[in-house]
């Protein structure tokens, strides 16, 4: 019988040209086998109909892979205008047709009205749950649950290109951003309706998919080099600002203890011992202190 490999413990960030097909737990599931990494999640949900980028954390990265959740995204998204489906994208099956009958002009004038603070709906064929289940479940059985609306931010959307009735753009959103709610209601606000054909992520957070690997590439990797491929875990937390501590300091930290801080706010900290290692992330309160709030466990 076959010995069972025994999982490494392997922390960093690996950025993943996420292909066509695949869930964002498929390929989840298969880079976490590539690297043989004992512990791995990922940093917000692509539908198999999409492709990009998809940052993947091993080990203590998954400890701040909120951070990316939260994050601003960009994507490139290609919408079908005169066809409406069940689904809002090109999987679902026809519900209606019309004739498209504005001009550029108007398409940017319309797409102009969408940038800034806006309410969504979230779509029926989605991962959000209600009640424990996704919301595509019922969908799939004909059963449709209410949603509340949500507001969200569209910072810029950029007209990349128009062939007939197919557009493609560039769209810079918040997170809880549906982009195939954003091209049916662009459809609906043009009165011919719309669906999203296509959609590729280019860019979460500071992350770039110009950066990122195909599974393809990463396989194409002996594997003893892949791990020096992975990206720190501090890469997921630029735009903190930082602290570098004492030895002193860092005793006290690793041990769960409070620090002497003066900060003139609360925002987190990127904790650093003397030597530059990367301890974890701290929170300082006004009372002047700084407390442990994430720590790596490998400083331990």
């Amino acid at each position: 019988m076959q010995k069972k490999s025994t999982k490494r413990e392997i922390d960093g960030v690996f950025l993943l040209n996420k292909p066509l097909g695949f869930s964002s737990n498929q390929a989840l599931k298969k880079i976490q086998w590539l690297f043989n990494a004992k512990k791995a999640g990922h940093t917000g949900t692509l539908d198999p109909m999409a492709s990009g980028l998809l940052p993947i954390c091993l080990g203590e990265a998954t400890k701040f892979s909120h951070r990316l959740l939260n994050a601003n995204k960009t994507y490139i998204a290609t919408i079908q205008f005169g066809v409406t489906t069940t689904t809002g994208d090109q999987e679902g099956e026809v519900i209606s047709e019309k004739e498209v009958i504005f001009n550029e002009v108007q398409l940017k004038e319309t797409l102009q009205k969408f940038i800034g603070d806006i309410t969504q709906i979230p779509p029926m064929y989605s991962a959000l749950k209600f009640e424990g289940k996704p919301l595509y479940e019922y969908a799939r059985k004909g059963i449709e649950i209410e949603r509340k609306s949500r507001q969200i931010t569209i910072y810029d959307i950029k007209l990349i290109k128009v062939e007939g009735s197919v557009t493609t753009l560039e769209v810079s959103c918040s997170k809880g951003t549906y982009i195939r709610t954003l091209a049916e209601d662009i459809g609906q606000a043009l009165g011919c309706g719309a669906h999203l054909k296509g959609l590729e992520r280019t860019q979460t957070g500071n992350f770039q998919l110009s950066d990122a690997l195909s599974i393809e590439a990463l396989e194409a990797i002996a594997v003893a080099s892949r791990e020096k491929i992975l990206l720190p875990i501090d890469a997921l937390l630029e735009g903190l600002s930082s602290i570098e501590l004492t030895s002193t300091e860092t005793e006290a930290i690793k041990k769960g203890q409070s620090i002497d801080f003066i900060s003139k706010n609360e925002e987190e900290l990127r904790l650093y011992s003397a030597s530059g290692k990367f301890l974890g992330v701290g929170q300082p309160d006004l009372q002047g202190h700084l407390l442990p709030k994430r720590l790596i466990a490998n400083i331990l």
